[in-house]
């Protein structure tokens, strides 16, 4: 309910901006406006067939990991911590493992291994809430349009799995980090530290937001013994990779993602093949499974890329960063942080927009600008809240997202606010 009026937002604002534009002068404006609906749509699908090998690929290791026991097993070690951020997921689960497979992608910066694993959750997620609602149905409880609507609607573990991705916790940013070198930055890893510090807050700001609303208590010795370790481990890798110089700290990043995920490959093959499973046959099985949900996903990309292009191409996005400018510098604040923004606004809505932003503002103020530099700190705080949720529910036919999106948007703004503060103790 909350995508579809954000939807009519977009169409309805950018009506109202192009009209103005068009009373001022700009008769382009409303081919501009449809020039983008035809150009996002062909993103879209190009997207989703993009999508369609690395979603084949990874689906079908994954299959070999379920098949091979190795999902299992992340499922029982995880159990303790998983069972108190998600109380609906039975314990052991395979969920738990792929929710695992997932996060740790996202951690390293491997979006394109990390969709795919996420929708695989998603899917394991939907199969325990079809389970559930059909055993309602069965004993009465409910009937069979309300099992069908309940089908479609998001559950408690699903969105705490969604906050956790927009908020986007990535310890390692190799794909910022490359862009500031293409862009000539001195120090192309001087942004590390901050985006790490960044993320962090926003991710911790989506659980416990969350948890408030789904009244799961955070004070719990598990969650506040894990909470506390994964601060440490924040605090050790800040300070392993400040020891290192520049070059040496790209190497050793990339390095260690590349053997963690090959790592994970081969465990699965070989746990399979251990187990006397058919890996070829498990992998083909699970490569089909991909490619169909590759298919499911176009329409909500479609639907979401469109009505960003829209609110884009009509000048809106410039509206909204001349107001915000005027409202900091009527309040007497510094306004450097303005020129970054439209990273951060984009962010939440579409990733190869905010990237396209943060390779311009690096382009118009310098890649090692304070408006540069917070660009990409920007980019690395959070995540592409409505892709996420368009690809992820949509992938599960989940039409009600409850309280995802909002949830999702204050991890986002954690992340924002996160990031100028750091961008001002680093760089201001």
């Amino acid at each position: 309910m909350v995508l579809n009026y954000i939807w009519i937002a977009f169409f309805v604002l950018a009506a109202v901006c192009a009209i103005v534009q068009c009373v001022g002068g700009n008769t382009g404006i409303f081919a501009d406006i449809i020039g983008s609906t035809f150009d996002n749509a062909k993103t879209a699908f190009e997207i989703s067939l993009g999508l369609t090998g690395v979603l084949a690929l990874w689906m079908g290791v994954m299959k070999v990991g379920e098949k091979g026991g190795m999902v299992n097993i992340l499922s029982r070690s995880l159990s303790p911590l998983f069972v108190r951020l998600f109380p609906d997921i039975p314990k052991g689960h395979p969920a738990t493992g792929h929710i695992f497979m997932n996060i740790a992608a996202n951690m390293l910066g491997l979006d394109n291994a990390a969709t795919p694993l996420g929708i695989k959750a998603m899917e394991s997620m939907q199969e325990l809430n079809k389970e559930h609602n059909e055993a309602m149905r069965r004993n009465g409880i409910i009937t069979d349009a309300q099992r069908d609507e309940l089908n479609a609607t998001a559950t408690n573990p699903m969105i705490m799995f969604l906050v956790l991705n927009t908020s986007g916790l990535t310890i390692i940013p190799v794909s910022i980090m490359v862009y500031r070198a293409q862009m000539g930055a001195a120090q192309p890893t001087d942004v590390f530290v901050p985006i790490l510090l960044a993320t962090f807050a926003a991710t911790i700001m989506g659980i416990i937001v969350v948890s408030l609303y789904q009244k799961i208590n955070l004070f719990q010795p598990v969650l506040l013994f894990t909470l506390g370790g994964l601060c440490s481990l924040v605090a050790v890798i800040i300070w392993s990779f400040s020891q290192m110089d520049e070059e040496t700290m790209n190497m050793v990043s990339t390095m260690v993602a590349n053997i963690i995920l090959f790592a994970i490959i081969l465990a699965f093959v070989i746990a399979g093949a251990v187990k006397k499973v058919n890996v070829y046959e498990a992998f083909i099985e699970g490569a089909k499974d991909g490619f169909a949900t590759a298919v499911r996903v176009i329409p909500y990309l479609v639907a979401i890329l469109v009505a960003i292009g829209v609110f884009r191409a009509s000048g809106g996005m410039d509206i909204l960063m001349s107001a915000i400018s005027g409202c900091v510098e009527s309040c007497g604040g510094n306004t450097d942080f303005v020129a970054a923004l439209p990273t951060a606004l984009m962010k939440p809505l579409s990733g190869s927009g905010a990237r396209g932003m943060m390779v311009d503002a690096m382009t118009t103020y310098g890649a090692d600008s304070f408006a540069g530099r917070l660009a990409c700190i920007f980019q690395g705080s959070t995540d592409t809240t409505f892709y996420i949720l368009a690809v992820y529910f949509g992938s599960v036919g989940i039409r009600k997202t409850r309280h995802a999106v909002a949830c999702g948007l204050m991890a986002d703004i954690a992340g924002i606010a996160a990031a100028v503060a750091v961008a001002y103790m680093f760089f201001g």
